[in-house]
């Protein structure tokens, strides 16, 4: 597991991204935020085990979704009965996440929600467009957003395939991303992290 400064870890997972009949290999940045004692873990991609690895001795307070395609919830019932979390998930991804997991049940996220961890304030945005319930989770303690696969360094996230919007995603990232502060860490669900003013030019 690498670290980005005291209170973020980072657990790389690999495995396959599947829809729309296309399956591809990908690379997963799977977060986990909190302290000494307590986590959260954004996206349970790929592998329960390397996840536990990573955890340590620490509890986790909940597992939250970015969303839910395939790749970012993979491991999410494993990882759920390995730690007793709770898994987190906006209910408006409820039909991606059921082809995942038919029965497996998640508690539903709010736009405007704080999950509290060690400590660190999480603040759920809403962010449409990659898939309907797509979030993000904004950390202003840590000057830092958790954004799943709404925005990379070099722009947005893909909307190429079933459940995904282009001008929403766009409309996502100008009102509720590009508003941050600049200097925000943008740490995201595939590749290197970025920041809001980096990206700024990259939203089109």
């Amino acid at each position: 597991m690498s670290s980005v400064g005291g209170a973020i870890g980072r657990v790389v997972t690999s495995g396959t991204f599947s829809l729309d009949g296309g399956t591809w290999d990908v690379d997963n940045n799977v977060w986990l935020v909190g302290d000494e004692r307590e986590v959260v873990v954004i996206d349970a991609a790929h592998d329960a085990l390397a996840i536990v690895r990573g955890i340590g001795d620490r509890s986790v307070t909940a597992i939250v979704c970015t969303h839910a395609h395939d790749d970012h919830i993979g491991a999410a019932r494993e990882l759920a009965k390995a730690t007793g979390a709770p898994v987190l998930l906006h209910p408006d991804d409820e039909v991606l996440w059921r082809r995942v997991h038919p029965s497996w049940p998640f508690e539903p996220l709010s736009d405007g929600q704080v999950l509290t961890v060690g400590g660190v304030d999480l603040h759920v945005l809403h962010t449409p467009g990659h898939s309907p319930g797509a979030v993000c989770l904004y950390a202003p303690s840590l000057e830092a957003v958790f954004t799943g696969d709404t925005l990379f360094q070099g722009g947005p996230g893909a909307t190429g395939r079933s459940f995904s919007d282009h001008p929403t995603i766009i409309k996502s990232i100008a009102e509720r991303l590009m508003t941050l502060p600049p200097e925000t860490a943008v740490h995201t669900g595939h590749g290197d992290s970025t920041t809001i003013g980096a990206e700024a030019g990259n939203i089109a």
